[in-house]
């Protein structure tokens, strides 16, 4: 597709130009699409212009001095509660009115594209329209008394004399009360009338109608600032908020229009999460409940600790908490209740295993309770006995300070040198150059691997408890009881724990800020403590590294519009322009954008930037994991993942996948999988960590970026032996910035062209041979389990005589039976018989039937002259189904044999080693309609040799008892060699035939994947399922072995063609892609997987093995606000304007910021991974 493909079809262009004017007001439809009547407009405008009217009515008696303001609120409230009931009971009224000629009432969520018929001005489908009421009672009555609150509250907060007592400006009172209504009505008309979808939507489906309280909900923020302003006194600065807010107030339309103030369900999610992380310590949670109950435990904690009366108490309350809530507790409590059930029910929990678990055991508890001994004792030593002393150069706490600098400067040097890349711009000059061989890398790699472990010390072990140290030491702890001391101590205690990395970052910045500046007077040393301090360095320094990363994704952004050919559109000169012009409002952007930690909106994916609105940092509403494309290619994922899991483990616990923090995007690259990794949490010794597989069946655009991907990791890995030392990062700026390689357990892919081999004469000439060697082998060993599992307790008294339960007296003469009136042909016979029945399948159906003691032996039939009496039945049950009658009738009744004679279809078989019952293969098996020439020709044909040998290499182990020479015995049993003589023909007659001409490949091909066309002897071998599978399994592994012995050459003698055979048997699984015992190997891991294919279209028969093996997977870190930017993008995109077109713009590929990858990498069902993880909890010991 060329860049300048539409960004919304002509259709959806229409449909969101009627969409947005309805956003914007807050609910009327003005834009149709079709013609409506006037009223249907006029009734609209009466509705939104009626919280006005009625609170113009309070502000009009409080003007002219008849009532007080708080009575004209209450006026204008009750009017507005009254009325808004009013409205929803005549929406009730009308449905009820029209619930007789309508089948069902469904709220369709694209009511504006739906075309009504209106009769009057009143009529119920007008009412309908343009009131289509709530889904639930409840909230007719809640939101009916929520929208009088809230027009009393508006009446109050936009009279004329307080807003001039705020401004003293006549003209800006007049601009505000004007405009200001205005947003009221728009948030009453939401709230009554009719809800507008917004442009900010986090969830798909409004469950509880919720978005309908999101306008109101803002309103009442500004109200609550005013009401706080009007009650509180002498507060200057409510004064200033309250002025600023109400010039804000008319803009609000503005703001839910653009879509920057968030939906009410992702606002508290957001809120809960920042709290959380800035004002608490902790990390961002992988679920909703976890981050509620989470916070409110923080909370608690932050609460408790106000009322403690002793410093010392509250250090130690605070280091213990801080150490205790930074764990995992989830998990801990899992394991903590798997051991409880396991201890109560003596058995082993059913669902332990439930994803990648942490084995939290005795050494992980001794462990975490030696540290927080140790961090107890420390804390409350150091505060005891020289925590008193100023801040100075020379005191305990600067000594400590030189310590957290020193580590830091080390921990920094260990994490970046085992990068490929300095910075993400040079390259590493330490760093492994030959990355081709999992030993080769592994060999070279093992003096990072000790730099990893000295910097994991630092980090667990040595760096929490120097920052202990220096926090203990302050004398900001003396002062009890206050409000900044408990927020500020209680968030720096657990974050030096739950983030080491970024608290040991802020201790050393304020750290040399307080050295720098040693004046007392200044308002950084007199007005804060250093809880605080770190409180205002924590958040500076993520909104700045936030601002950062979303700086340079606008400038990639820009830059690639033009550089990049294929995306350049006409208007591209344009919007480059205007924002250069417009360079320091795009500045205002990302820092607003930054300071609220929302996303950068590029509107569909061009260079026009929007802040989107405030989220979570996962960036979608749903459970992690719990939803994917799943396809047949899902499996390799789910195979890989544990193996990829325990790689990242060690990669996360070194450093080498650079700072890791929750919101973090890794993309890993082997073959033709794409791995996408987000940290959705992270504790101490712990991290939370969700991978999603891409799609492997790649379309343009996918091929297009994912080359580009390849290209980077290349450049980083495979070429560095002809690069310089420091030389450039070639692909500085790219959203992908290359970290390292992790060695993962995996499948590696390898497709060939068998043109040569399935097409070569001499090849298929021996492919007959090959396979009755093979059956043959696969038969023996078939029985040769099969008797395994004959010897039990009570059969070995028989098995030691030589008779065995399975084939006692497999050729005796069934014993005759009274002929009874049934087996004479008559119209009761076929009293059940209709045209849907097959007598084909009559035969199988009677073999399920047989008495177990004469398995095997064909019932003989007596039949009667059609028409005749018989006497001979007058003592016998009457017990025969009709099936059996039409068997006896129409399968053997032609030609009419005489009463009495009787007719057997197998010869009997006499074994002249009783142990010969043994491999005796199933007597049903040799029944195939074969001529007798072909018996002699297979007997000529058959490897007696072979035969010989595989019986040879039987050790009957199971037996108690045996004969010293059974192997000779079996051996010289003629009838048991007959009997596989017998099977092996009938599996021939079935896949080939009774001709012995060579197969073709296209026959090879088909009787590979089991699509052989319909013949006599494949009918036959069909009806013998288990048969089947084994004459199915023996040609593909006889295809194997012609591809085998095609590539290394001819089998030498029978032990090697015995190793080939079980080599395929243990190790091999060969069969098609689509099956699905190939997806259990891949799950079971075995070693090796081969499949046949065809291409139509290039007339080719290509062959796929999959070899599991460890492979190094390539790793690179996303730019985290570039994948937030096109996430959010997409959520406004398809969940308001509905955009899903598949040739849409903001699809198509993009190298530089890997756009369909990254759509593609969304939560379903905005995006389709084909593979998506629980929460995968990592343990970083």
């Amino acid at each position: 597709m060329g860049p300048d493909v539409p960004l919304l079809n002509d259709y959806k262009q229409e449909f969101f130009l009627k969409r947005f004017p309805q956003t914007v007001l807050g609910g009327p439809r003005f834009k149709l699409g079709y013609c409506a009547p006037p009223y249907i407009y006029v009734n609209q405008i009466i509705l939104f212009l009626m919280p006005w009217v009625l609170g113009g009515v309070g502000t009009l008696l409080y003007q002219l001095g008849v009532m007080k303001d708080y009575y004209t609120a209450a006026l204008s409230g009750g009017l507005m509660f009254v009325t808004a009931l009013i409205l929803q009971m005549t929406n009730l009224y009308a449905k009820q009115k029209t619930v007789t000629i309508e089948r069902m009432q469904i709220q369709n969520t694209l009511t504006d594209e739906d075309e009504f018929e209106f009769s009057s001005c009143v009529g119920s489908e007008t009412v309908k329209f343009i009131i289509p009421g709530k889904k639930y009672m409840i909230n007719t009555v809640f939101h009916s008394l929520l929208a009088g609150v809230l027009c009393g509250l508006g009446t109050w907060y936009l009279l004329p004399n307080r807003i001039t007592l705020l401004y003293s400006n006549i003209g800006g009172t007049v601009m505000i009360f004007v405009f200001g209504w205005v947003t009221i009505c728009i948030g009453e008309y939401s709230l009554i009338i009719n809800t507008a979808t917004e442009t900010a939507t986090f969830q798909a489906l409004d469950t509880y109608e919720i978005t309908a309280l999101m306008r109101p909900f803002y309103i009442f923020v500004f109200i609550t600032v005013d009401l706080a302003h009007r009650f509180a006194v002498n507060t200057p600065i409510l004064e200033q908020i309250n002025q600023i807010l109400h010039i804000i107030f008319p803009f609000l339309p503005f703001l839910w229009a653009v879509g920057i103030l968030p939906p009410l369900d992702a606002l508290f999610l957001w809120g809960m999460e920042q709290l959380l992380e800035f004002g608490l310590g902790g990390s961002p949670m992988s679920s909703n409940t976890k981050l509620l109950v989470m916070f409110l435990i923080s909370a608690g904690t932050a609460i408790a600790s106000y009322f403690i009366p002793s410093t010392l108490g509250v250090i130690l309350f605070m280091t213990g908490f801080g150490f205790i809530l930074s764990l995992n507790l989830s998990e801990i409590g899992f394991a903590f209740k798997h051991t409880m059930i396991s201890h109560l029910a003596s058995s082993k929990s059913k669902n332990m295993h439930r994803g990648l678990r942490i084995q939290f055991g005795w050494r992980e508890f001794i462990f975490y309770l030696t540290v927080l001994m140790f961090a107890l004792v420390e804390a409350s030593l150091l505060h005891q006995f020289a925590g008193f002393s100023s801040f100075s150069k020379a005191s305990p706490q600067a000594i400590a300070s030189y310590v957290l600098i020193i580590l830091l400067i080390i921990m920094w040097i260990l994490r970046e040198i085992q990068r490929v890349y300095l910075f993400g711009v040079f390259r590493n000059p330490f760093y492994p150059k030959d990355v081709r061989t999992v030993t080769v890398f592994m060999e070279k790699q093992r003096r990072l691997m000790k730099v990893g472990v000295v910097r994991r010390i630092l980090l667990t072990l040595v760096s929490p408890f120097a920052m202990i140290a220096f926090l203990s030491l302050d004398r900001s702890l003396q002062n009890l009881h206050s409000v900044s001391v408990c927020i500020g101590f209680t968030r720096i205690y657990r974050m030096v724990w739950q983030n080491t990395e970024n608290a040991l970052l802020d201790i050393v910045v304020v750290s040399i800020t307080q050295m720098l500046v040693l004046n007392p007077e200044l308002w950084w040393n007199k007005s804060l403590d250093t809880g605080i301090r770190l409180l205002l360095v924590g958040i500076l320094r993520d909104r700045l590294l936030q601002f950062v990363s979303k700086l340079q994704f606008a400038v990639a952004l820009l830059l690639t519009s033009w550089t990049e050919k294929k995306q350049r559109r006409k208007s591209t000169g344009t919007l480059i322009t205007l924002n250069v012009v417009f360079f320091p409002i795009l500045l205002t952007f990302i820092t607003i954008s930054a300071l609220l930690s929302s996303p950068l909106l590029p509107l569909f994916t061009l260079p026009v930037f929007l802040i989107g609105f405030p989220r979570p940092i996962r960036s979608w509403p749903g459970p992690v994991g719990a939803t994917a494309c799943v396809c047949s290619d899902t499996v390799y994922y789910q195979q890989m993942v544990p193996s990829l899991a325990v790689a990242l483990q060690s990669a996360l616990a070194a450093g080498s996948l650079g700072l890791s923090l929750p919101g973090s995007h890794y993309l890993c690259r082997l073959q033709d999988r794409l791995m996408w990794i987000l940290v959705l949490e992270k504790g101490f010794t712990y991290c939370g960590v969700n991978i999603k597989g891409l799609e492997l069946q790649e379309t343009s655009c996918h091929a297009a970026e994912a080359h580009r991907v390849d290209e980077i990791f290349e450049m980083a890995f495979k070429h560095q032996e002809q690069t310089k030392i420091l030389s450039p990062n070639h692909h500085f700026g790219h959203i992908l910035t290359p970290c390292t390689v992790l060695p993962v357990r995996l499948y590696s892919d390898a497709r060939n062209v068998l043109s040569g081999i399935i097409d070569s004469h001499e090849n298929l000439k021996h492919l007959k041979d090959d396979f009755i060697k093979v059956l043959v082998w696969m038969l023996v060993q078939y029985c040769y389990k099969k008797s395994k599992t004959w010897e039990s307790p009570g059969n070995a008294d028989k098995n030691k005589k030589g008779s065995f339960p399975e084939n006692h007296h497999s050729g005796a003469v069934e014993r005759s039976r009274p002929l009874r009136e049934e087996d004479s042909f008559s119209v009761d016979t076929i009293e059940d018989w209709t045209d849907d029945s097959d007598i084909f399948d009559l035969e199988t159906r009677m073999k399920d039937r047989k008495d177990p003691g004469q398995w095997g032996t064909t019932p003989k039939v007596h039949l009667s002259i059609p028409g005749s009496v018989d006497a001979q039945s007058q003592d016998v049950p009457q017990e025969m189904s009709p099936e059996d009658k039409l068997y006896r009738a129409v399968v053997l009744g032609l030609p009419v044999v005489d009463k009495g004679k009787q007719e057997e279809v197998l010869p009997q078989v006499t074994f002249s080693c009783s142990y010969s019952e043994l491999l005796s293969i199933p007597e049903e098996w040799r029944t195939a309609p074969v001529p007798t020439s072909k018996v002699n020709e297979m007997r000529q044909r058959f490897p007696e040799e072979w035969y010989r040998f595989i019986l040879s290499q039987l050790d009957f182990f199971h037996l108690k008892e045996k004969p010293f020479n059974l192997l000779e015995d079996l051996m010289k049993d003629k009838a048991l060699k007959d009997l596989y003589v017998h099977g092996v023909l009938s599996c021939c007659f079935g896949l080939f035939g009774l001709d012995n001409t060579v197969p073709a490949p296209s026959h090879v091909f088909r009787a590979y994947t089991g699509g052989i066309p319909w013949s006599v002897g494949l009918d036959w071998l069909t009806g013998k399922p288990e048969l089947f599978q084994l004459a199915l399994k023996a040609f593909r592994y006889t295809f194997k072995l012609m591809v085998d012995k095609a590539s290394l050459g001819p089998v030498e003698n029978f032990k090697e063609l015995v190793n080939y055979l079980e080599e395929y048997e243990n190790d091999w699984y060969i069969g098609l892609v689509s099956d699905l015992e190939w997806q259990q190997a891949v799950l079971q891991e075995k070693p090796y997987l081969f499949s046949l294919g065809h291409d139509p279209n290039m007339g080719i028969y290509t062959g796929r093995v999959l070899t599991l093996q460890e492979l190094l997977v390539q790793v690179g870190k996303l730019n985290d606000e570039a994948v937030r930017g096109q996430w959010a993008n997409l959520s406004w995109e398809l969940l308001y304007a509905t955009n899903d077109d598949e040739e849409r713009y903001s699809i198509q590929a993009h190298p530089v910021l890997l756009r369909n990858l990254t759509v593609q990498a969304a939560d379903p069902p905005l995006g389709y991974p084909i593979y998506s993880s629980e929460l995968l909890h990592l343990p970083l010991f």
